[in-house]
């Protein structure tokens, strides 16, 4: 049986928290549809303090902040890019074109189109996030997405260069300072200086996954990447300084970031508590690791792994990191996660930055019923038909029997018609 040595707030308290941010993103989005560039810029001014001339990036001056980024993180970021390509590239080998006769005459197939134009968020505020540069733009890019716009905040009232030349070096068609809800509806909605994309990804906070939930109909979204959560799960063979590291290393992303232990140990789950309040007690971004590991931190103690799996797809959390002497039997057994990190070897920090594999992951039990952003997102399956004289005719039969069934005579109307029309072709034949 499952006990719960820790747990963060309660549904209730973040249900209201999560009404606040409701509110305000309706009225953001609600204001730039009606005001657009004007509304944007006065956005952008009231909460990051920045009114450029232009809020898109010319060519030249992209060329020129690349040239001033030191070269080991070119070199880095580049590394960083090969990776995510690789992986992108060898996902989209997997997505052929079908086309098959399963009857006679009968001939069905799916063709796999990439959407025309999508906009990526790159988060930035106190941690400017450069992969996310590598996950959106470079992933839609290896999808054969034709246009691809993306949007980062300034930092202090500065461009983040480092991000701008990962975009750039991503393949990224149009690059624009905008952060926030203002930049999703901005790409989303269109205004008179940016055209609207059919397609939004990319992480982000709280604001940032409401914006792209309500804005999900107008145009498409990759997923609801709100704050990041990371799982631990554990036995005897893990060490608490390892985990309390893996977990404060996720904690850090902001305060509603929730973080979790599941072990078969209960020495483990207290040697993990005590470590953790030590290394808070040294961590440079403990102010807000400290806020997130209160207010939504859980430690569940199981009699069992098979108990383990039981608790880990209940929460269903985005990244699940599995320090056991045997990670296979996770993979193996899990069915609800965003991305598994299998053996200490390994770690979150490896998905989010360097490794390969995507980092815009499922959050709040979305890994229920989805994965990840990976190059089949930005690409539409589109089935087709294409049927002879003869087969038509049998179709026919069935299909208007089954629309008189329903009661839709215009149905069953259009399969008459062909009976009528090509029935006698076949019986001529």
């Amino acid at each position: 049986m499952a006990t719960f040595i820790k747990t963060g707030k309660s549904q209730s308290e973040q249900a209201k928290a999560e009404a606040l941010v409701r509110q305000t993103v309706e009225k953001i989005i609600e204001d730039i549809k009606q005001g657009g560039d004007a509304a944007v810029r006065e956005l952008s001014c009231q909460l990051d303090k920045w009114s450029p001339e232009s809020f898109r990036l010319t060519p030249e001056q992209i060329e020129e902040i690349i040239q001033g980024v030191p070269a080991q993180v070119i070199e880095d970021i580049q590394f960083a890019q090969a990776n995510v390509r690789r992986f992108a590239e060898a996902q989209k080998s997997a997505l052929q074109d079908i086309e098959v006769e399963t009857l006679p005459g009968v001939v069905l197939g799916h063709k796999n189109i990439p959407v025309n134009s999508v906009g990526c968020y790159i988060p930035g505020g106190r941690y400017p996030m450069v992969a996310s540069a590598h996950m959106s733009v470079l992933t839609a890019k290896v999808a054969g997405v034709q246009r691809v716009i993306a949007c980062t905040p300034p930092i202090n009232g500065e461009i983040p260069a480092a991000t701008v030349t990962a975009m750039a070096l991503a393949g990224a068609d149009e690059i624009y300072i905008l952060g926030g809800v203002q930049a999703m509806a901005a790409m989303a909605l269109g205004t008179e200086t940016i055209a609207p994309v059919d397609m939004l990804v990319g992480p982000g906070n709280a604001y940032v996954a409401e914006a792209k939930r309500q804005l999900f109909g107008r145009v498409g979204i990759d997923l609801l990447a709100g704050p990041t959560e990371t799982l631990v799960i554990a036995d005897e063979t893990a060490d608490a300084e390892m985990i309390a590291t893996d977990l404060l290393g996720q904690a850090e992303h902001g305060p509603t970031s929730p973080s979790a232990l599941i072990t078969t140990s209960e020495k483990l789950a207290q040697e993990t508590l005590v470590e953790i309040e030590r290394q808070l007690q040294v961590l440079p971004t403990a102010d807000v690791a400290r806020v997130a590991w209160e207010d939504y931190g859980i430690v569940i103690v199981v009699d069992s792994l098979e108990e383990a799996v039981v608790e880990a797809d209940k929460l269903a959390y985005e990244h699940v990191e599995v320090l056991t002497k045997d990670p296979q039997y996770f993979l193996d057994n899990m069915k609800n996660f965003g991305a598994l990190f299998l053996g200490p070897e390994t770690n979150v920090a490896y998905g989010d930055k360097v490794i390969g594999t995507n980092h815009t992951l499922p959050t709040k039990g979305a890994a229920r019923y989805t994965g990840g952003l990976w190059v089949g997102k930005f690409i539409k399956t589109c089935t087709y038909q294409k049927v002879k004289p003869e087969a038509t005719a049998m179709i026919g039969e069935y299909c208007a029997r089954l629309c008189d069934i329903e009661n839709f005579a215009g149905h069953a109307e259009q399969a008459r018609l062909r009976v009528r029309r090509y029935g006698k072709v076949a019986v001529e034949k």
